[in-house]
Formats: C-alpha cells, sequence, structure tokens
C-alpha cells in the first residue's frame, strides 16, 4: 500500500527542512514527474485546503495551516445560521470543541461551508457545556462558489436569487438576468463573482437553468450543486470501469482463493437496491457451535491504488443516497455489476468467519479469506421477516409467494441466523451497546420525482438481524489489527465529555425524567427505555445522540462508545465506502505478507518486522479527515432533500391539521415534530393558544400569562400548518389545542381537518449504534436516520 499523494504532501510539509514553496515545485519534491500523477496532485492540493490543513500563503507558496496560527487562534469551518450567529467546527488544532460565533463576531460575513482562521474568546461559562467563542479573523477557502436558488425581481424591477437553503442567507444579485429572458420562479444556479460584505451584497451570474418549480429533478439537482456532489465520472475513470468489468474472469480466480460457491448464502436488503456488498452463510460445527460467515464484495480486486478509479473514488469518499436516485463512488457497471453480489452468479469476496458461541453469542475465533462465492437467494427485509416469522403469504415485488417457494435450505439458513442474531443482540445490549428510536419515514414518489405520500419506515427485525452479523465482522478486522500491531484506519467513537453529559442531564430533567450526573451506558439504555413509546421519546433519544461525539475515522485505538466496542473499523461496505476499501487492502496486504491464504494460520515468522509499505498513522489521520468531512457533507445533503421534498408535500396542505409532539421550548417559540410525516416546525408564541408566553428554555417549559397554562417537552398538541417556505426550509404551525400531557394520550381523538389527521406512529424501528447503513434501508446510518453516523 502507498501513501495517499495528500498524505505525503502533509509530512512533507511537516518535515524540518521544509522551506514554503510554490505547487511546481512541490510536486518535483515529492518525485510527482509523470503527467498522470499532476491532476491527482493537483486534487490532493485543493482537497486539503478544502478541508482547512493547507493554506496559500503570500506568493502563493503552500504551508501548513496550523504553522501559521498565533495564541487562541484556530482554523475550522463555519457555519452560519438564518438569525445571524454562526459555529465554527474547529479543523486545527484537532481535538478542539466547536464554537460559538455571535453575528458581531462575523465582520467579513462568512458563509456556510467558508474555511475561516478566527480567535479564540474564553466566556465566562453560565454553566457546563455554554460553548466558548470566536471571532472570524481570515477567510482561508471559499467552498462555495456557486449557489443555487430561484430567480426573483423586486418591486422595483432588480433582478436577485433567493438561495435555496441556508448557505447564504441573502438574496445574490444578478443583473445579468434582465437579459436572459428567464421568469420570476426560474431555479437557477448563480456564480459568485462579489461575496457579502460590511458594505455589499453578494453578487453572481446566472451560469445555468435548472428548470421551473415542480419539474422532474429539479430540486435534486439544486442540492447537487449546493453540496458540491460530483455527477459524472471523470472519461478516465469510466474507461477503466469499462475495461476492468471486459477483462473479469470469476472462473480463472477460483483456484486462487477458497470456493464457497456451493455453500447455502444468500443477501438481505431493501426492495430497490442494486449494490449488494455483503452475504451471510452459518453453519453449525462438530463441537456445536456456530460458524458465521460474512461475505463482503472485494472491492480491492477491481479498483487499483493511485488508479484514476482509485484516486476518484478516494475524492468522492462514499456514495450518497437520495430518494429515488444515487450519487455513487463507483461507476455503476462495477458497484451495481460485478462488485455486486448478485443471485446466482460467482463473485469475489473477502470472508469473515466468525465462531459464536451458542449459548452467549460470544466471538470464540476467526479467520479470514480471500473467497468465491454464489448467492443462493436474493432475498429482501420484509420478504425474510415474512419466512421468518412462518407467514402464510411472502411478500415480493413480482407478486406474493408460499414458504414453500423457497427452498427448505434458505428457510432454514433464515431460521439459524435469526437465533443468532439475538443471542448476539442480547450480549451486545448486555455490554452496554446503545440503541436510539430515532424514526424516519420512507417517502413514496410519483412518477415526476415528487412526494405524494410517507410511510412509517420498515421495522422489520432483519435489519437489527443483518446490522448485528456486520458489526460482529467490522470488530473482527478491528481485532486483527490490533493483534498484528498495524495502523489502519479505524471508527473511532470516544466517551462523552462531562460537559455534554451535563446537558443531557438538564434536558432529561425538563423532560421528566432523571440520570446520574456521570451516566454510564447502562444508565442510558435505561433511560432509553424508559422514553420508548412516549411522546417525548424522540427529542430524549435525539438529546442522546447530540451528547456523544460523532464517530471519525483515524488511526487512533480508542474505542467505539456507543457500539460498546474496544476495536473497530469499516469493513462491510467497500461499495460505498472509501474507509472501507483501506481495509480491505490491508487485509490483502496481511495474506501477501505473511504468504497464507486464510487467517489465523501458522504465520511465517517476521519477529517485530512489519511490511514496508504498511500506511503511516499521518497518512491515516489525514485520509481520515478528508472521509470524515465527505461523510459529513452526504448527511447534510441527504437530509436537506429529505426536507425539501416533505416540505413540498406539506405546502399543498396549508390548513389541515395534525397530531404533533413538543421537541423543544426556546425564548422564541416551540419546536414540535408532526406524528404523521415525523417532521420538525416551529410554532412562534403568538400562535401558541392565543395567549402570551414566558419561556424558561432552560427548564423545558413556557407559561401563558393569561390563562396559567404550561406547556412541556413530550405534550402532544393539535397544530395547523400556518406556513411553508420551501427555499428558506421553514415549516410554521399554529397550536390549537393540548391533547395530552406527557404519556397520558388515553382517549385522544384525531384532529378532524387534513387528509393528515394526526395518527400517531405504529411501532418504530429501533436503530443501534452500529454501522451498517443501508441506503439500502436508510436504517442507519445509514442506519441511523439521525444527525451523526456512529
Amino acid at each position: 500500500m502507498t501513501d495517499p499523494i495528500g498524505a505525503r504532501i502533509v509530512a512533507h510539509l511537516k518535515s524540518p527542512g521544509y522551506q514554503p514553496m510554490l505547487p511546481r515545485a512541490l510536486a518535483r519534491d515529492l518525485g510527482v514527474h509523470e503527467e498522470e500523477l499532476l491532476p491527482r496532485f493537483k486534487q490532493a492540493l485543493n482537497d486539503l485546503e478544502d478541508d482547512g490543513i493547507i493554506e496559500e500563503a503570500d506568493g502563493g507558496v503552500v504551508v501548513l495551516a496550523a504553522a501559521r496560527l498565533g495564541k487562541d487562534e484556530v482554523i475550522g469551518t463555519f457555519s452560519a445560521h438564518k438569525r445571524g450567529f454562526g459555529f465554527l467546527q474547529v479543523t486545527e488544532p484537532s481535538g478542539q470543541p466547536e464554537l460559538f460565533v455571535p453575528e458581531e463576531n462575523n465582520p467579513l460575513r462568512a458563509v456556510t461551508g467558508d474555511v475561516v482562521k478566527a480567535k479564540l474568546i474564553r466566556r465566562d461559562k453560565r454553566e457546563p457545556g455554554d460553548l466558548d467563542a470566536a471571532r472570524i479573523l481570515q477567510i482561508l477557502r471559499r467552498r462555495h462558489t456557486q449557489i443555487a436558488g430561484t430567480l426573483q425581481k423586486s418591486a422595483k424591477g432588480k433582478w436577485f436569487v433567493e438561495p435555496a437553503g441556508n448557505v447564504f442567507v441573502e438574496p445574490i444579485e444578478t443583473p445579468d438576468a434582465a437579459g436572459k429572458y428567464l421568469a420570476p420562479g426560474t431555479r437557477v444556479v448563480v456564480d459568485i463573482t462579489r461575496y457579502p460584505s460590511e458594505t455589499e451584497s453578494a453578487q453572481g451570474v446566472i451560469s445555468q437553468v435548472l428548470g421551473a418549480e415542480g419539474e422532474k429533478d429539479v430540486d435534486l439537482k439544486m442540492i447537487l450543486i449546493q453540496y458540491g456532489l460530483p455527477e459524472d465520472f471523470p472519461d478516465a475513470v469510466k474507461e477503466q470501469a469499462r475495461e476492468t468489468v471486459a477483462r473479469f474472469d470469476p472462473a480463472s480466480e477460483k483456484s486462487k482463493r477458497l470456493d464457497l460457491t456451493h455453500d447455502v448464502i444468500l443477501t438481505i436488503d431493501p426492495d430497490d437496491a442494486k449494490d449488494y456488498d455483503d452475504a451471510i452463510s452459518l453453519q453449525r460445527t462438530e463441537d456445536g457451535e456456530w460458524l458465521l460467515g460474512v461475505h463482503i464484495a472485494d472491492v480491492s480486486y477491481f479498483v487499483p491504488e493511485e488508479s484514476p478509479l482509485d484516486v476518484e473514488a478516494q475524492h468522492r469518499g462514499n456514495s450518497v443516497y437520495f430518494p429515488g436516485h444515487v450519487v455513487p463512488m463507483l461507476p455503476e457497471v462495477l458497484s451495481n455489476g460485478v462488485c455486486s453480489l448478485q443471485e446466482g452468479v460467482d463473485r469475489l469476496v473477502k470472508s469473515a468467519f466468525i465462531y459464536i458461541h451458542p449459548q452467549n453469542g460470544k466471538p470464540l475465533a476467526t479467520r479470514f479469506a480471500n473467497s468465491v462465492i454464489r448467492s443462493r437467494k436474493r432475498l429482501r427485509y420484509r420478504e425474510a421477516q415474512a419466512l421468518i416469522d412462518g407467514a402464510d403469504s411472502i411478500p415480493h415485488p413480482d407478486g406474493n409467494k408460499k414458504p414453500e417457494d423457497y427452498e427448505p435450505e434458505v428457510r432454514k439458513l433464515l431460521a439459524d441466523m435469526n437465533h443468532v442474531s439475538r443471542l448476539i443482540q442480547k450480549r451486545r445490549q448486555a455490554a452496554g451497546q446503545l440503541v436510539l428510536d430515532l424514526p424516519k419515514v420512507d417517502l413514496v414518489l410519483n412518477e415526476t420525482g415528487k412526494v405524494v405520500d410517507a410511510q412509517p419506515e420498515d421495522d422489520a427485525f432483519t435489519h437489527t438481524l443483518i446490522e448485528m452479523f456486520m458489526v460482529e465482522a467490522n470488530e473482527a478486522v478491528g481485532r486483527l489489527f490490533k493483534r498484528l500491531d498495524w495502523p489502519a484506519i479505524r471508527r473511532t467513537h470516544p466517551d462523552p465529555d462531562p460537559d455534554a453529559s451535563a446537558r443531557l442531564g438538564r434536558f432529561v430533567t425538563v423532560a421528566g425524567h432523571k440520570i446520574p450526573a456521570e451516566p454510564t451506558r447502562q444508565d442510558l439504555q435505561a433511560l432509553l427505555s424508559r422514553v420508548h413509546g412516549r411522546p417525548e421519546a424522540f427529542a430524549v433519544n435525539l438529546a442522546v445522540l447530540r451528547s456523544m461525539a460523532r464517530a471519525e475515522y483515524g488511526p487512533e485505538i480508542i474505542g467505539h462508545y456507543a457500539l460498546a466496542s474496544d476495536h473497530y473499523c469499516h469493513f462491510t461496505s467497500p461499495i460505498r465506502r472509501y474507509a472501507d476499501l483501506t481495509v480491505h487492502r490491508l487485509l490483502d496486504l496481511a495474506f501477501e505478507y505473511f504468504e497464507v491464504t486464510e487467517f489465523p494460520a501458522a504465520l511465517n515468522p517476521k519477529g517485530d518486522q512489519k511490511p514496508e509499505n504498511l500506511l503511516s498513522a499521518e497518512a491515516l489521520s489525514t485520509l481520515g479527515k478528508h472521509l470524515g468531512a465527505t461523510e459529513r457533507r452526504a448527511d447534510e445533503a441527504e437530509r436537506e432533500l429529505r426536507q425539501v421534498k416533505l416540505l413540498e408535500l406539506m405546502s399543498d396542505q396549508v390548513g389541515a391539521s395534525f397530531l404533533a409532539v413538543i421537541t423543544g421550548v426556546t425564548k422564541f417559540g416551540v419546536y414540535v415534530q408532526l406524528e404523521k410525516w415525523l417532521i420538525e416546525g416551529l410554532v412562534r408564541y403568538p400562535d401558541l393558544l392565543s395567549d402570551f408566553w414566558k419561556a424558561d428554555d432552560r427548564a423545558g417549559v413556557a407559561r401563558g400569562q393569561r390563562t396559567g397554562k404550561t406547556v412541556h417537552i413530550g405534550d402532544v398538541v393539535v397544530t395547523k400548518i400556518a406556513r411553508v417556505d420551501v427555499a428558506r426550509r421553514e415549516l410554521e404551525l399554529v397550536v390549537t389545542e393540548i391533547k395530552a400531557r406527557g404519556s397520558d394520550r388515553s382517549n385522544m381523538q384525531k384532529p378532524g381537518q387534513g387528509s393528515g389527521d394526526g395518527s400517531s406512529h405504529p411501532s418504530r424501528p429501533q436503530r443501534t449504534g452500529g454501522e451498517r447503513r443501508s441506503h439500502k434501508s436508510k436504517l442507519r446510518d445509514k442506519k441511523k436516520g439521525n444527525h451523526r453516523r456512529k
């Protein structure tokens, strides 16, 4: 394995003898002479600058951003709030907490995504958990050079674009629109020619016309522009992908790999999935143990290091999953073709075999192999669940089937998988793995891509079944690299800090519950169990999530708090995550270095020696920061498009009534979550039961000055949709009635107006802190319909 160019750049800039130099001289120093390497070098420079790791100093020379920091100075990515203030996610020095940026401390008018230098201002905190502040000193890099929005014309005849989302929180002047013969309301892309300042507003020129409001894929195109997501692949990448597929001959690989093509192996995925990257086998050994086989698509076989495919995959970092659309990390001839573990065809995989104790579900031993499998059956989550439950009718896209339509071996394998996954689940819960209940809805789209309905997310146990097996495999790989003492890119999740726990404790008290000052995982599990099924459940689960740090990628061995895991890597999704691809390559290096085809084996003694071409800790750290940034970008883009689609649906129902739960109390209003759509909206105090309200946001209660009524987090209310602003991503509601307090929801009647008359949630799927994202099931993270992936 070779250090990526980005890591080599950072290591060179950190070397004692480095003198700031121009990019071309830096390329020569690093030995980047070949013409085909120069585009990768330039891309690496851009990525490092985007991530705030390097910057261009006077004269255009390249330096480490952290090397130019003064006392109490930091570098980070700014995120603006539409009310004027913002937050700074610090990247240099690493390990720093988020900072608050008051409006008056942003004199340069930085916008969301800008990489900035700022001065830390330590504040007298009113209580633990309050953020220190920062004042922006310099904008190092503008992340957004294009903005998507809606063309408008003022009463005075001036043209401007109302930006979509909250990157820009004010209009952008577009004088050139007058000559383009475009109608107000047209969705367009603006190239920024002047950023906002203290004296001038932003200005730009229209570079693309996306279409009229409501046209198919216009919202998607706007999100892709807003987040800078790549769509088409470069020609060199597409050509390499085609050549790779044309050369692929699975028969020639059988003699070099473990042949499992006659074993009973199956996949379980969502109805519309095409990139099947994991398959399962399960057998009982002569000793009575369970032998779990987790077989993962061998993407590293098809994507050589430093090739055009590899460079592009690393740049993208991960696939991005939108309703009805995917921005893939790899060209679809690979991701949906030869890499995908399709039914009935030979496919190359990396197999993790885990021996499971038949009573307590503990892993007893593990081995790994490069294998060839032939999936016996491609199942869907609901289909597999119906077979496990012994249903008479099995749902299938081609029409319902009967149990006898499936091979007995497949049915037995499913029953065994159900049994073993529950053993593992019980063991992991006893160890403290946290399970968050953060439900989502599946959007129902028509042929034009418009949302016409939203249905509760599938809550079949088969989602958890697969996730338990994926987590076991990811842990097994993490343990292997610890045993070898090799640096690897791990998935790390540190323990919550005391300030975050203090904030959580205050919020939980507001919601009517108690936890210790320093809660253990078991304390949090008990809290989540107590609120399950209660109105305040969503708010409490979200508060627990926000009390934890975000999971990151890096070489440090610090474990994974939410999973109660000491060693954890991402191994199971190399089709859609670059981190997993690096882990697969490290496995290949182990097979090659020890001259074996399986682990564990009689390893050739090497003493304390290690392969010379292991990735350095510096390279892994740099790569981890980049992958963390692309992951956050994907999370935010996916979440925003879902929000847009739901708001568009809500815009047709202004005046309709829905049941909702109060999820937050602020000084300017209360936030509520509509139970039918699981979307959050704001109720301003003038729109709350015709009263004058005094809010105590720290206590989570507002009291009516005229009536003496109070509203609390967890109260169930009837709301009417008052206003929908899709461009600003805002939903405003009016509360007309309090239906129930806390868990007292008996005898509630549904509001009588609107097509969504507020029926409460069906049983909600529970999401663990696990790692199988199912775009695929959208369960989580993946999985985990939440703001932070674990």
